[in-house]
């Protein structure tokens, strides 16, 4: 698949059209910091956890992309909810646009010749390693996609749909 096929899902699962529903950026519009923070399924994440963890991944693959040896993001897989307010969760919001753009930025610095670099000495799901870059930003697409079901999820649960 090619840089730009590649970005085009990225952008879709975003803030585009994908044709599963709509895009995470669209599912976050109009949330209030109480509802975001709010885990109406006991031992589940709320749609605030869900931000944060998809926005520690999304800097891990562009960590991995620019070089960096693969492991659990800095972050953390989810990283806690620490402040819950209004700014904390524009803050959260805004830092997951920032990581899509970064990682958009450093895809289109990347050769194409890059794209069958394996990424991390064996396979290991739960990592994303033993996969090439490309195999790589199709599973962040996929991960992202997986998750914006589990917001429209919470947020229909919650009456917000």
């Amino acid at each position: 698949m090619s840089h730009d096929a590649l970005i085009r899902q990225l952008v879709a699962t975003h803030q585009g059209e994908p044709w599963y529903g709509a895009a995470r950026m669209k599912l976050l519009e109009g949330l209030r910091y109480t509802q975001a923070a709010a885990q109406p399924v006991p031992g589940g994440h709320s749609i605030w956890g869900i931000v944060l963890h998809m926005t520690a991944w999304t800097n891990e693959v562009r960590r991995r992309i620019a070089g960096r040896a693969p492991a659990e993001p800095m972050e953390g897989d989810w990283p806690p909810v620490t402040e819950v307010s209004a700014s904390a969760w524009e803050a959260a919001r805004q830092a997951l646009a920032n990581a899509h753009e970064q990682l958009i930025a450093e895809i289109k610095a990347m050769p194409e010749s890059r794209w069958h670099d394996q990424i991390g000495d064996s396979h290991q799901p739960a990592l994303g390693t033993g996969l090439d870059v490309e195999g790589m930003v199709i599973g962040l697409a996929q991960h992202d996609a997986y998750h914006n079901g589990q917001i429209a999820t919470l947020r229909r649960a919650a009456g917000l749909m």
